[in-house]
């Protein structure tokens, strides 16, 4: 699931059709796209940082965090407004976060390895004013919500991959951010698996296409693409909730 510095992605290709587009039963089912897996995944990793300092890696490289920050400061986004970094793993985005400034952050995630990782790294680097829960995205408590920046790089590509109704688990993902997100507020998604075309239908509603971020490009075969999708997303004003 984890792209390298450049931004190429590992996951799963998703099954298209003809013209291009996913069908029905889309993406091919993984382990990427479970629980178990990412609960192992960072139960290795905490050990191996326990035992060595070493952090993990950094989903789509260090580039993909300073892509995302470079937007926020551009836009200026105020140093105390409230971010949640969704499916956070190892926490690495949250220290850049406070590092760039700002001060009302929350990291979520459902395994708790994760979250205990992140604890200790953000620990190391001697932080303490960050928020971090174990908590299903999918399954939110009332606590979570009222949002002015919300960051995925990854979380919606792992629940897309997983094996037990993950067209369901998509619309619920769609439902969470719609309830966490304050209106007019920014959602920030990164994906490998996903195409521009494919995330703005996902999102269409209740969301508009603010902006899209420059990722790496490749060429092939005399045909060019980008490895990765970033795109932000607003909320909208108008916004009525469609999918509950």
């Amino acid at each position: 699931m984890n792209a390298d510095a450049d931004g190429h992605c590992g996951a799963a290709v998703p099954v298209r059709s003809r013209d291009g587009s996913p069908v029905a039963a889309d993406f091919v089912p993984s382990a990427l796209g479970t629980r178990e897996h990412w609960d192992a995944v960072y139960e290795r990793e905490l050990r191996t940082f326990r035992e060595y300092g070493d952090t993990g890696e950094i989903w789509f490289g260090e580039e993909s965090m300073n892509r995302l920050i470079r937007w926020m400061q551009k836009h200026k986004i105020p140093s105390d407004a409230s971010v949640l970094d969704i499916g956070t793993g190892n926490g690495v985005f949250l220290v850049e976060l406070v590092k760039h400034g700002f001060s009302n952050i929350t990291g979520i995630d459902y395994s708790p390895s994760a979250i205990k990782l992140s604890a200790s790294i953000l620990e190391k680097e001697g932080l303490s004013n960050i928020n971090l829960k174990v908590e299903d995205f999918l399954s939110l408590s009332t606590k979570l919500s009222g949002f002015h920046v919300c960051v995925d790089k990854g979380t919606f590509d792992a629940i897309s991959l997983n094996p037990d109704n993950a067209v369901e688990k998509r619309k619920q993902y769609v439902k969470s951010l719609s309830r966490v997100l304050e209106v007019k507020g920014f959602f920030l998604i990164t994906s490998c698996n996903w195409t521009k075309a494919e995330l703005l239908d996902v999102f269409s509603e209740g969301f508009e296409l603010f902006e899209e971020l420059p990722t790496p490009k490749f060429s092939f075969g005399g045909r060019s693409g980008n490895t990765v999708a970033a795109l932000v997303f607003q909320k909208s004003e108008t916004f009525l909730d469609k999918v509950s």
